[in-house]
């Protein structure tokens, strides 16, 4: 069977089966080399209201969310995007 990449997706080198991560969008089960990080700041104060209490001095407090998504959610909601046929084949810049 023909594959489309070397690495058929994922990071996991030759180290065997590895655990499953549970997609935060659509609930899939991907394994943990394919899952695509998201990281984010969530400030808990409006933009307009963060931005006298910081002329004023005021730290803010800023939640971290981190989310866990499958390629295709990563895909729909634009963080990764689709490559090229040639440069499918080649080595991601990670």
């Amino acid at each position: 069977m023909p594959v489309k990449r070397k690495s058929r997706g994922r990071r996991k080198g030759n180290k065997g089966k590895e655990g499953f991560v549970q997609c935060d969008n659509c609930g899939a089960l991907v394994p943990r080399s394919k899952i695509q990080r998201v990281t984010r700041r969530v400030s808990l104060v409006r933009g307009d209201l963060a931005r006298e209490l910081k002329e004023k001095g005021a730290y803010i407090a800023e939640n971290v969310v981190v989310k866990n998504l499958c390629i295709s959610c990563a895909i729909h909601y634009g963080i990764l995007k689709v490559r090229a046929r040639e440069r499918r084949k080649a080595k991601p810049f990670i």
